[in-house]
């Protein structure tokens, strides 16, 4: 089956009764939430409860091949079972991903995702607090609870949760066919276009002062080790009070700015 590019998000013409689903969540047993497995990744908390898994997952909240097997906490609550009944298509994996307060998944890929017939990737957020921001490629996907959404996470994706207030995501890995395709690809109409997150804004900010102002230019034009520019890049921004990571600057060379790019690192 030929898969179509796949967009950077898309969201979904499916939304689910929020109420019966945080009840089933709230009987969660705190002891069941286990750290993520990838402990480079992340800053605080940023842990799971595996509900479907496949059966040949090397580690908890790991992916697999295998069958996939659903587990006590999904079986005994109807309010999961009813959200799978709207899939017309093979979960093979639910997890409740928990990022907490003041905690920040780093810069990464998922590469499995990008392989032709990889699995597809839907986010059904159910706590987010306003401030939480889920980066795709430097864009904000603006998630709402009780909504869907497939993210493209072979690009580059980060997010950060600066509190009050715990994120937490109910993540379904699907087996692609044409009506999880057909939905993605159609998305929904009313959307809002996706935005660069705070820092992102910083950092544009940034650049027009560095267009700007000669000196900041050639300042930056005289830096040859890419780490010393990154870092110089940053504590520039934050002395005109203008906050961003290398992260930015890393997303704006490698989303075809060229002209950044080239201009100050010829």
């Amino acid at each position: 089956m030929p898969i179509p590019p796949m967009p950077i998000c898309s969201r979904l013409p499916l939304t689910f009764e929020m109420a019966p689903l945080l009840e089933a969540l709230a009987r969660i047993e705190a002891g069941a939430w286990q750290s993520h497995f990838n402990t480079g990744y992340f800053e605080g908390d940023w842990s799971g409860v595996a509900l479907i898994a496949p059966d040949d997952a090397p580690l908890p909240l790991a992916p697999g091949q295998g069958a996939p097997v659903r587990s006590g906490w999904w079986q005994r609550e109807a309010a999961w079972n009813d959200l799978l009944d709207a899939f017309h298509a093979t979960v093979r994996s639910a997890r409740l991903l928990r990022l907490g307060p003041g905690s920040r998944i780093h810069e990464h890929c998922d590469p499995d995702l990008g392989v032709p017939g990889s699995d597809l990737r839907l986010h059904v957020p159910l706590l987010s607090p306003p401030g939480v921001e889920f980066l795709v490629d430097g864009l904000q996907a603006p998630m709402q609870p009780g909504e869907c959404w497939f993210l493209d996470l072979s690009r580059p994706h980060r997010v950060d949760n600066p509190g009050p207030g715990e994120r937490i995501h109910l993540v379904l890995d699907c087996q692609p066919n044409d009506w999880l395709l057909g939905l993605i690809e159609q998305g929904l109409p009313d959307t809002p276009a996706l935005q660069p997150g705070r820092a992102g804004q910083a950092f544009a900010r940034f650049r027009e002062l560095v267009e700007r102002d000669l000196k900041l230019a050639q300042r930056l034009q005289s830096l040859a080790d890419i780490r010393e520019f990154l870092r110089e890049s940053v504590a520039l921004g934050a002395a005109h009070d203008l906050h961003f990571s290398e992260a930015e600057v890393r997303s704006a060379m490698r989303q075809g700015k060229q002209a950044w790019n080239e201009q100050w690192k010829a």
